[in-house]
């Protein structure tokens, strides 16, 4: 089987998990500034064998989208046109930010630690994953 990598997109950083090859487990990657993401999913796809890409939906309580919407919209055209066998599906992140800082915290991860950029991102994109592989099964 192949991969399922899902993304929080971010203005500068965006967080990546991905599967095993099973797609049972999911575990961080990377973050990646957001500027070279394709450039990123160039190296990884050359080296991982990946079906899906979940790519987080930013919603407020009204279920209006954030601004961010606009250049992950952008995104995903880029990445459809360049990777066309790539499933990509959405997946609403409301509160995955704080879900993995309370993840972060409930590990015993130290303050300074949780503080480091990029570790919440990537915790977010492990939520996002493992909340679209909790109803694809």
């Amino acid at each position: 089987m192949a991969r399922i990598v899902a993304i929080d997109f971010g203005g500068k950083r965006t967080g990546v998990a991905a599967t095993d090859e099973m797609q049972i487990i999911a575990s961080p990657v990377d973050t990646i500034e957001t500027s070279k993401l394709m450039d990123f999913f160039d190296k990884y796809l050359f080296t991982e064998n990946v079906s899906d890409l979940v790519v987080g939906l930013p919603l407020h309580f009204n279920m209006q989208t954030n601004d961010i919407e606009i250049e992950i919209k952008k995104f995903i055209d880029k990445f459809s046109q360049k990777y066309p066998t790539i499933k990509i599906h959405r997946e609403n992140e409301m509160f995955t930010s704080k879900m993995a800082s309370q993840a972060l915290v409930s590990g015993g991860m130290k303050k300074k630690k949780r503080q480091e950029k990029g570790i919440l991102d990537k915790v977010s994109a492990v939520i996002i994953l493992q909340s679209f592989l909790s109803h694809k099964l």
